[in-house]
């Protein structure tokens, strides 16, 4: 039921996304709380949002953390269909399905790749969004930081020998964290097939990006002029993806953002301080 840091195990759900797929998440909390949505970034899973998730169900809030299609446990995308609109509509579907309406909307949380889908989904005819907290993305990332996201998520296709291995891989990426010396965390992000541990995204997500990185910057702004729900803006002094010029620009599309910046953290502003991440993200969830 709980652990030292008192985490409640979370309920599973299935739900379905866009095309029939199935989805994959957790629920912490009461079944009727207001409800709370969070989207993980590229290459990560729903677990990555656990601590934070378990201390808003326990204060009351109904927190659901989703796989995306092609992550964790939900369904690959058959047709590798990954795009950005086809993941808004994923999240559409997910609402509805946990009874969000316009009345009694969800507050969105997204990290990265999960925060685009969240920003793009507000501007939805009649989305059923009442607030929304964007974690490390704004509508003008660093295109160098970007980039070398990119890169890791593209390379090792062919897997790892062993866990150690793999544990070296996330080292090299994240060179600000200390290596974990237990590497058995790392099975959460893992699938073992024939000997060999493979990452546990679809490598064809980044198969044939060609939508316009210019058209969606202009998407996100388009969608963040039109942003009148509350709204944070939470970034980590460490990354290289939201610089402080990028997080200034978005406050001028968006001038009621409140912004939260954590000084250990980098782009994965969640897992690098997690206790900071959850407090900043808990008063503003509270307060809305």
């Amino acid at each position: 039921m709980s652990n030292a840091n008192n985490l409640v195990e979370p309920v599973q759900l299935r739900l379905i996304g866009s095309g029939g797929l199935e989805l994959a998440g957790d629920r912490f909390g009461p079944a009727e709380g207001p409800l709370v949505v969070f989207l993980h970034g590229g290459g990560q899973t729903r677990h990555s949002w656990k601590q934070t998730g378990a201390k808003l169900g326990a204060a009351g809030m109904r927190v659901v953390t989703l796989d995306a299609r092609g992550h964790g446990d939900s369904q690959w995308a058959p047709d590798a269909d990954y795009r950005r609109a086809t993941m808004v509509e994923d999240l559409m579907g997910a609402l509805t399905q946990l009874g969000a309406t316009p009345e009694h909307g969800a507050v969105v949380i997204g990290a990265s790749m999960g925060g685009i889908t969240a920003l793009l989904a507000t501007a939805v005819p009649g989305a059923p969004i009442r607030a929304l907290v964007l974690v490390d993305i704004v509508t003008r990332p660093e295109q160098e930081g970007v980039s070398r996201v990119i890169d890791f998520l593209g390379r090792h296709r062919d897997g790892f020998d062993s866990l150690d291995q793999a544990a070296d891989a996330v080292a090299a990426y994240l060179p600000h964290r200390p290596r974990p010396k237990n590497t058995d965390g790392l099975m959460r992000n893992l699938r073992e097939r024939d000997g060999r541990f493979y990452w546990h995204w679809d490598p064809d997500m980044l198969r044939d990006r060609v939508e316009d990185p210019t058209a969606m910057i202009g998407d996100m702004e388009t969608a963040a002029k039109q942003l009148t729900m509350p709204v944070m803006l939470v970034r980590g002094l460490r990354s290289d993806v939201v610089s402080a010029e990028g997080a200034a620009q978005f406050q001028e599309l968006v001038p009621h953002v409140r912004i939260a910046e954590i000084g250990g953290a980098a782009h994965t502003a969640a897992g690098d301080d997690n206790d900071a991440f959850t407090d900043a993200v808990a008063q503003f969830v509270l307060e809305t």
